[in-house]
């Protein structure tokens, strides 16, 4: 079920009242058309990303070199009005240069604060670990408590917030690993494979009609949802229900992560609440008003395989934590 999402249908509705669930979640479907038309095949990633969005949750996006990572994270952004800046994380970026600094202004003769990229609803970080970990930790404090700290000032950031960071795999030459305090800050990994060879020849065929990645309004991607409807369809989502044999469940897979003999180290307490937040998401995503085992089996790939630690022998013998995740979803009883 890994970054699978079943398609939901297609609306072309009015702008939703911020308390019409129904119109709220026909709008992100059209959101969901209107990414399409810029980035081809990766319905999937654009699910999980509007989950992420409705779990105020973060995503880390992995892919090879030109799979539309990028542009995906800017259409999203383009589709949902929401402002979106882009950091290329490189070897000598510093950590001011994502958060923000002290500035001398010379006129006044005292020291001001410049606002860094970080300061957006949606912060593209692109290619994250071709950075050391200590800019990656830059930024754990925005991703976790949605602020920034300078010089002894707490700074707020706007709301929502979402970072959406982009890595290549890690084998590739000039990459370091991410911390694993900043991989358990990201609520889901979505893993964007090469296209299908049909994909790939529609992705050819736009461009050359005249496509331009640069140009979202040239395009036809127009804007669907404002920033206050989307605060409305958060806090719908919030509210959806679950019972306590699904919460029980949530337990039970997590207590097998820890368990698994190729694991060193299963996924913690904050990953069985990710687990809860993306299930309520997706539930409600789809029009349930209560989770079902099938919303937390579908969530618990993208949400968990960042968060495990195999044993080096595990790693030595190539096995994948979707593999681990897929076995233990069919050991453990699943609630009637």
């Amino acid at each position: 079920m890994s970054d699978q999402y079943p398609s939901a249908p297609e609306h072309h509705a009015a702008p939703p009242r911020p308390d019409d669930s129904a119109a709220l979640r026909e709008s992100l479907s059209r959101v969901r058309s209107e990414v399409g038309k810029a980035v081809v095949g990766q319905d999937a990633a654009v699910t999980g990303l509007i989950i992420a969005l409705l779990a105020r949750g973060h995503v880390l996006l992995e892919g090879v070199p030109g799979v539309a990572k990028t542009l995906l994270v800017r259409t999203l952004s383009h589709a949902l009005q929401l402002d979106t800046k882009r950091v290329q994380f490189t070897p000598d970026l510093m950590p001011g240069d994502v958060t923000g600094s002290l500035v001398y202004d010379g006129k006044r003769g005292e020291f001001e604060f410049r606002e860094g990229p970080v300061f957006t609803n949606i912060l593209l970080a692109d290619e994250i670990n071709r950075t050391p970990p200590k800019t990656q930790s830059s930024l754990l404090e925005a991703m976790e408590e949605r602020q920034v700290s300078v010089d002894g000032v707490t700074r707020p950031l706007p709301d929502p917030f979402l970072v959406a960071a982009t890595q290549n795999p890690i084998e590739y030459e000039g990459t370091y690993t991410l911390p694993e305090a900043q991989l358990d800050r990201f609520l889901l990994k979505l893993v964007l494979d090469l296209p299908e060879r049909d994909t790939e020849v529609e992705v050819l065929r736009r461009h050359a009609a005249g496509f331009n990645p640069r140009d979202l309004t040239g395009a036809g991607v127009a804007p669907v949802l404002s920033s206050e409807q989307l605060h409305a369809a958060q806090a719908a989502a919030a509210r959806t229900a679950v019972g306590a044999d699904v919460l029980a469940y949530i337990v039970d897979l997590a207590r097998a992560t820890r368990r698994s003999p190729s694991v060193r180290m299963g996924v913690s307490p904050r990953a069985t609440t990710a687990l809860l937040a993306s299930a309520k998401a997706w539930a409600w995503l789809s029009g349930h008003p209560s989770i079902t085992p099938d919303h937390v089996q579908a969530m618990v790939i993208p949400v968990w395989r960042h968060r495990l630690q195999l044993r080096p022998e595990a790693e030595l013998e190539g096995v994948a934590t979707d593999a681990i995740l897929r076995s233990i979803l069919q050991q453990v009883q699943v609630p009637i």
